[in-house]
């Protein structure tokens, strides 16, 4: 029998590209998006999924266990960008990105867990991001929602154990695709004390994906790491400087590796 793989946030980017790579493998790959453009593509099988909303989750995997009776791996990679001051970032916002980069996958976790259970089998990656690893400026509410669902994670695991059912999470650095255009900026003031900073920043960060690794990498990586019976707590996929970073994170004084940052970030 084929693995069932359910991807969420699968119609682009690094999604779209775990989910084609997995097709050609002979995986049953259902994706998910808002608003599916097509039934099929490229081997994914679309379903309408809003992972902001608790009855369109149900639903969706409802579909997916009627026909195949059975979810094999769950890859959580839904989730939007933001970018702004923390200050000036409007609460509605703040509250969106959470809703879905940490309740969303929560959600879709927790529709899929009694199924797995049932089966005392299961594995569910949570895609993060290395920027999850640490409170990046101008960059706040995003770190913390990734950064919420790394520490989620841990604890899952080990009140999963007794289960049969795997979880980790896969922090990409920068990749090439279309999270820029889609982020939520916070508009650049002319007013702003951190308009200057601000839009220097805003540069940096998208110039970062603009120039990111293949997503086609990514999705090897997921690959791979779907092969493990015991798989790690943590895995971090991208550039040496990009991983190093988490690396440096905890090894250096606080301040010394927010110093590094201010240089980085030339602020």
């Amino acid at each position: 029998m084929q693995n069932v793989v359910l991807i969420t946030g699968a119609s682009s980017g690094i999604g779209k590209s775990i989910g084609e790579y997995l097709a050609k493998l002979n995986y049953k790959v259902y994706g998910t998006s808002r608003n599916p453009k097509q039934l099929e593509l490229n081997g994914i099988h679309f379903l309408k999924l809003d992972i902001t909303d608790l009855e369109s989750t149900q639903t969706a995997i409802g579909r997916i266990i009627s026909k195949e009776k059975k979810i094999d791996f769950l890859i959580n990679n839904a989730g939007v960008g933001i970018s702004g001051p923390l200050e000036e970032i409007p609460e509605e916002e703040q509250k969106k990105i959470f809703n879905t980069n940490y309740f969303g996958p929560i959600r879709v976790i927790n529709t899929v867990l009694p199924h797995m259970r049932a089966r005392q089998s299961g594995f569910i990656i949570n895609i993060t991001s290395i920027a999850g690893h640490m409170g990046l400026p101008f960059r706040g509410f995003y770190s913390a929602s990734k950064g919420a669902l790394e520490l989620t994670t841990e604890a899952y695991r080990m009140e999963l154990k007794a289960f049969g059912i795997k979880m980790t999470n896969v922090a990409p650095g920068d990749f090439a695709t279309n999270i820029a255009a889609s982020r939520y900026h916070a508009p650049i003031k002319e007013d702003s004390p951190y308009k200057e900073v601000y839009e220097r920043s805003l540069k940096l960060m998208d110039a970062h994906v603009d120039e990111g690794k293949d997503p086609n990498l990514i999705a090897k990586s997921i690959y791979d790491i779907m092969q493990k019976s015991n798989p790690k707590i943590h895995y971090k996929v991208g550039d040496f400087t990009q991983k190093i970073s988490v690396f440096l994170k905890h090894i250096l004084p606080d301040k010394v590796f927010e110093n590094l940052l201010l240089k980085h970030y030339k602020l």
